[in-house]
């Protein structure tokens, strides 16, 4: 009789376990569709307008996947999938990867599209506003996120083709710290580990 007792109520904690584990994963996977279903909308909608993919699937492959790692930084999906669309666009226009310019944003500001950084580099990609005056387009806004793509992008390819295609002191010059290699390593650390 003492058996019985005893496993009677470790058969009720079994069962009360079981079915708050129930319970949670029933709610964690309502929450979980809510969330894919207004991504859903969103992707159909980024994929519809991107233009610097080889096909739709291909598009809704990489926006999906990076999405999901931009979501520590964005929280809005809409937010996140126009930053990727653009961030495409302008990698594939400059002959860059993408995932390398997200890794390049992801150490220059954490994509906070109004960074300043002490010395004055602006915008996600840190561009210096010098360069505005270099090209003769003063009135260029940095903090926009297009123009900022478009520049930091094109200084970037510049220094790779400089670099004849060596990625590490290509990132030196583009941070300013040719010679080092401590930012370099931190954007290839961000790109393989993340973005890949």
């Amino acid at each position: 009789m003492t058996k019985k007792i005893k496993q009677q109520p470790l058969s009720l904690v079994i069962l009360l376990l079981a079915m708050i584990h129930c319970s949670v994963a029933v709610a964690n996977t309502a929450n979980r569709q809510a969330v894919d279903d207004d991504l859903r909308v969103e992707l159909k909608k980024a994929i519809a307008a991107s233009d610097s993919f080889e096909d739709r699937f291909d598009a809704e492959v990489w926006l999906t996947a990076m999405s999901h790692k931009l979501k520590r930084y964005i929280k809005d999906p809409t937010e996140r999938l126009h930053i990727l669309r653009n961030v495409h666009r302008e990698a594939k226009r400059a002959n860059l990867e993408p995932e390398l310019v997200l890794a390049v944003i992801q150490i220059e500001s954490a994509f906070n599209p109004y960074a300043v950084s002490v010395v004055g580099a602006q915008g996600m990609m840190q561009v210096m506003p010098f360069w505005k005056k270099e090209i003769g387009r003063p009135d260029d806004n940095l903090i926009n996120l297009e123009t900022n793509l478009r520049y930091g992008c094109t200084i970037l390819k510049h220094y790779l083709d400089r670099e004849k295609g060596n990625i590490a002191p290509a990132l030196a010059r583009y941070n300013g710290s040719y010679g080092s290699t401590k930012y370099s390593r931190k954007v290839m650390g961000a790109w393989f580990d993340r973005w890949r």
